[in-house]
């Protein structure tokens, strides 16, 4: 039963899988011929809308397309990169000429710089116009396909801005033409390169020499990951480096981590608004996305600067979160513990009660708004109380007649 159930699940993320994934005969002037495109598009994808998607292209996507695709799909479904365009090119026995080099210099020759003109000049302008993509592209190449990618990280706008090399089997001199570029490097790079300690003993070679001069490297544009697997041939460190890529390529994106919060803005310098919005603002400027700031992100924020007793930040945060949800009783809430904390309760019960006109949250309910309001009602009943006997017990002190030293009208004095 365990095992039909199993199968059965795994049957419906295969369909959903291919249910979003549509192939596509591409014909090529550069190439004088024709290539088949393995296409993906992320869930709920829609092309009149104007959310834009990261692309993802993909070599040698006969078998490689499947485990890229996968592993976005698993880590957007956690919100731990963003939905993406995922194209590969299959390039069966084409492979050889597609990837031709120059023994010397490890760049495109001949048939392999005509395939590098047909990605550059034909494919990726074909689907900038064609579908929703960002400005922020990945290239992901396995083997020779590894080598390759490199080649367009040396042009003057190279063409990719992530480098995903999976044991690339790197020719002639492209290794120091890395270093060369990484060194020089004047706009953000992200580059991965993976092995193992199974891998083909050549290549792990070459792999390690290029990751030991890469190390040594000083340039803040340029961010750079390294793995080498234990235990894991050529092919199968495969899926593990997708992973691992793709987790370090997006970590901005991801939500604030117990890291982040302690080392960055627990510190920050300024009201954590200003966090938030600077944060969300680098996502749009890297991936060319727009993320909302998600509702735990200010409930995080929040818990620091009530951690930090940072009152100015309590309200900016309010007022942030009035602005990104104004359908929503998120900010009123944290506008209304601020007034109390600053001693205005009147002020938090009218922001308590703009909220309970607005739409709950995920962790915020109408029931937690109305027990507040209450709390706050009732202390305020008790104040006016005890102001009111105070003014009584004044005022019979004002009125009380004086019995002695004062003489009284029509008295006489014996």
């Amino acid at each position: 039963m365990k095992k039909a159930l199993l199968l059965t699940l795994a049957l419906t993320i295969i369909g959903v899988t291919f249910a979003q994934t549509s192939t596509k005969v591409f014909e090529s002037s550069k190439l004088n011929s024709k290539r088949t495109l393995k296409i993906h598009l992320p869930k709920n994808y829609d092309p009149s809308s104007n959310l834009k998607y990261p692309l993802v292209f993909v070599f040698d996507a006969d078998y490689l397309f499947e485990p890229v695709v996968g592993q976005t799909k698993f880590q957007s479904y956690f919100d731990e990169m963003p939905g993406s365009i995922i194209v590969g090119v299959v390039q069966g026995n084409e492979r050889v000429y597609d990837s031709f080099f120059d023994d010397v210099t490890g760049l495109p020759l001949e048939s392999g710089a005509r395939f590098f003109e047909f990605v550059g000049q034909e494919l990726i302008p074909y689907l900038d116009s064609k579908y929703k993509t960002s400005d922020f592209r990945v290239a992901v190449g396995h083997n020779i396909m590894g080598n390759f990618i490199n080649s367009f990280m040396l042009k003057d706008k190279p063409l990719f801005h992530a480098y995903v090399n999976l044991s690339p089997d790197l020719k002639g001199s492209m290794g120091d033409n890395i270093v060369h570029r990484l060194s020089n490097a004047r706009s953000e790079f992200f580059y991965y390169m993976a092995t193992s300690t199974d891998d083909k003993r050549m290549l792990h070679e070459t792999i390690m020499e290029t990751n030991g001069k890469i190390k040594q490297i000083e340039n803040t544009n340029v961010t750079y990951y390294f793995d080498e697997f234990k235990d894991e041939s050529h092919y199968t460190l495969v899926t593990g480096a997708i992973s691992r890529a793709f987790d370090k390529i997006f970590e901005l994106y991801k939500p604030l981590q117990e890291k982040e919060l302690k080392e960055k803005v627990l510190p920050y310098e300024g009201t954590l608004d200003k966090y938030l919005v600077d944060r969300y603002k680098k996502i749009e400027d890297r991936f060319g996305i727009v993320k909302p700031i998600a509702e735990e992100e200010f409930q995080k924020v929040v818990a620091v600067a009530e951690e930090r007793e940072d009152l100015d930040s309590l309200e900016k945060l309010g007022k942030l979160a009035n602005k990104e949800y104004p359908e929503s009783m998120l900010g009123d809430y944290y506008l209304a513990q601020h007034a109390e904390k600053i001693g205005k309760p009147k002020k938090a019960v009218k922001f308590y009660e703009e909220a309970l006109l607005l739409d709950a949250t995920t962790s915020i309910t109408y029931e937690d708004v109305s027990l507040k309001l209450q709390e706050i009602k009732a202390t305020l009943e008790e104040q006016d109380l005890e102001d009111q006997n105070l003014e009584g017990e004044g005022a019979e002190i004002l009125t009380e007649e004086p019995t002695e030293g004062v003489a009284v009208e029509g008295s006489t004095e014996d």
